[in-house]
């Protein structure tokens, strides 16, 4: 991706000049990619803020990003080296952020985007609604945003505890979602 080494992946967009003053990376996803989840600061207040984050981690390929934001109970599951491999091989070009729905029921989100590479000298979009849930942290009283991976093979029936936590049933909370 060919892009000011300071300004953020995530306000570049391939097809739009919109921005026309775009955030440098070290006041927009930098913090959040140094210090994931250190500090009340350093959290994604929205989803779409986490997906940002996420974009900009693919980008500079920082597979261990993806991993920690991505729902606790997938993050075994995930392959870090195909991750990593993924995006060092992409030749990413802009993120394009199609609508937000900041609240779906009491803990769930969705993000629809488009995440522009070039490929075979042509411009290509990887197109997604991404669903996200909000988990509470007891301890701290606070909460975090994740991503449900939906490609992430799981052995789970409807009926069983949501993989959450959040004490409903997974065909009730994020079942709907992935």
């Amino acid at each position: 991706m060919s892009i000011s080494l300071q300004t953020c992946p995530c306000q570049i967009h391939s097809l739009s000049s919109a921005i026309s003053l775009p955030l440098l990376y070290q006041d927009c996803c930098q913090p959040y990619h140094d210090r994931l989840y250190d500090s009340e600061d350093n959290k994604a207040d929205t989803a779409e803020r986490l997906m940002r984050t996420r974009y900009s981690a693919f980008v500079l390929i920082k597979p261990e990003y993806i991993v920690k934001t991505t729902l606790p109970a997938q993050q075994a599951l995930l392959d870090i080296n195909a991750i990593e491999s993924w995006a060092k091989e992409t030749d990413w070009a802009g993120l394009e952020i199609v609508a937000h729905t900041p609240q779906l029921g009491k803990r769930h989100a969705q993000v629809e985007f488009r995440a522009y590479f070039n490929a075979h000298d042509k411009l290509q979009a990887h197109h997604e609604l991404s669903a996200f849930v909000k988990i509470k942290n007891k301890a701290a009283n606070d909460a975090n945003w994740y991503f449900l991976d939906p490609t992430v093979s799981m052995s789970i029936t409807q009926k069983q505890p949501c993989i959450c936590g959040s004490g409903e049933k997974f065909k009730r909370c994020c079942g709907v979602y992935i």
